[in-house]
């Protein structure tokens, strides 16, 4: 994000709970633009706030996270975390489908919660410990029965080496520094990947790697 700020909206029905997470996002330096207890008053906000990220409870009253998260998870618009008091696997799972880069639970910590939003406003994808793998792994599930994809060996060794980096959460810039490329290489290969594999962002990446065995 360079020298500005990342700009986040907090959406959740619980004001202590909001008031908290707005405060500790804001002691930690991003900027909160605004905050929401319903789903009708985030897309509301969201457009006039232009957020970088959205951190989203589930249950909220309608439309609910699901709903927004599809609503405003679009390309060029912000992306998602959701912190839910719910770590059930069809809550999560509907979330990632819907387009949300992280998912945390509630009892995350405050640093967990501070280094999620840093990591998402990079494009990384986040979950909180274990969720990961119950996601991924149903995803796989899910697309066994896919045709394969004929891209596989169209990726040059570069490309297959910068998936690898973006599937462990890496953002472009560390994994400029880590291989010695300017970051517009890195985004030039990014880019190129995305459209071999007709992807459409990094948590697609990070979920084909995985799928393919490249973490």
């Amino acid at each position: 994000m360079g020298d500005q700020p990342v700009r986040v909206m907090v959406v959740d029905d619980h004001p202590m709970w909001r008031d908290a997470v707005e405060r500790d996002l804001a002691a930690a330096g991003f900027e909160v633009v605004a905050v929401a207890s319903t789903g009708r008053e985030a897309l509301a906000r969201c457009p006039a706030a232009r957020p970088d990220v959205v951190v989203l409870d589930l249950q909220i009253p309608e439309p609910n996270g699901v709903e927004v998260t599809r609503a405003i998870a679009v390309e060029g618009g912000p992306r998602v975390l959701i912190l839910s008091a719910s770590g059930e696997q069809g809550d999560v799972l509907e979330a990632v489908k819907a387009g949300a880069t992280g998912y945390l639970v509630k009892s995350a910590s405050r640093a967990e919660l501070v280094d999620a939003v840093g990591k998402v406003a990079a494009g990384a994808a986040v979950y909180t410990a274990g969720l990961a793998g119950l996601v991924l792994g149903e995803f796989r599930r899910m697309e066994t029965s896919a045709e394969p994809a004929a891209e596989d060996n169209v990726l040059t060794p570069r490309e297959t080496e910068i998936l690898r980096m973006v599937a462990k959460g890496l953002s472009s810039t560390q994994i400029a520094e880590r291989l010695v490329l300017s970051h517009r290489t890195v985004q030039n290969h990014t880019q190129n990947t995305l459209r071999k594999l007709q992807l459409h962002n990094r948590v697609e990446l990070t979920r084909y790697a995985i799928e393919k065995g490249l973490e």
